[in-house]
């Protein structure tokens, strides 16, 4: 399943034309171990001068067909929708694409990239590891006293977006889109400079 649509701006332009593009990218997994658990599920919301212009998602054909799915009820995908969908290799060489150039962004970029990393690899792809931002790492950032919840439904609340379907790839990168504007402009990010001490590095 694929999935592919424009989208209404989040940001007025005059104050991103100096901002790089972001590739807000969400993925769902059968578990949270990268070495035993595999990607199920990856959108990408592509965020140009403020708007979103671009939105993808796709699911990835399961390995064999008993494979484990892990917790449904967190992620509704049950292996029939699985076994139909594209192979793993052909889903992970569009999303690098789809992110070539631009800087990754997630909620939770210590969780959702290493599994990208790991799928490309056992798909025999290089995977260049990109820039990356993340949204969690930026609402924590303006918690030091950690006083509040930085799950991105909670996030979402704090900035009055609305989220429909949590745990649903492409609403979840879409939730992380639209907060992220809300996180720049708390941090003062008005161009690509500001951004150089937020990306995370490891």
């Amino acid at each position: 399943m694929e999935h592919d649509a424009d989208a209404a701006s989040t940001t007025p332009r005059d104050q991103t034309d100096q901002l790089p593009r972001f590739a807000v990218v969400d993925i769902e997994t059968s578990g949270l171990s990268t070495r035993r658990h595999r990607i199920l599920q990856v959108a990408v919301v592509t965020v140009e001068h403020g708007e979103v212009t671009d939105e993808w998602s796709s699911l990835l054909k399961l390995t064999w067909p008993l494979q484990r799915v892990g917790p449904r009820r967190v992620h509704g995908l049950d292996r029939k929708v699985l076994r139909s969908a594209p192979p793993r290799g052909q889903v992970i060489s569009e999303l690098l694409e789809r992110i070539d150039g631009a800087v990754f962004t997630a909620h939770n970029v210590r969780f959702d990239w290493p599994f990208i990393e790991r799928a490309a690899a056992k798909a025999g792809i290089e995977a260049v590891p990109p820039r990356r931002l993340c949204t969690l790492q930026l609402s924590r950032q303006l918690d030091p006293d950690r006083l509040l919840s930085h799950r991105l439904a909670d996030v979402c609340t704090r900035y009055g977006v609305t989220n429909e379907h949590p745990h649903d790839a492409i609403y979840d990168a879409r939730a992380t889109a639209a907060i992220l504007p809300h996180l720049l402009q708390a941090h003062g990010v008005t161009s690509a400079v500001d951004l150089e001490t937020l990306y995370e590095r490891r």
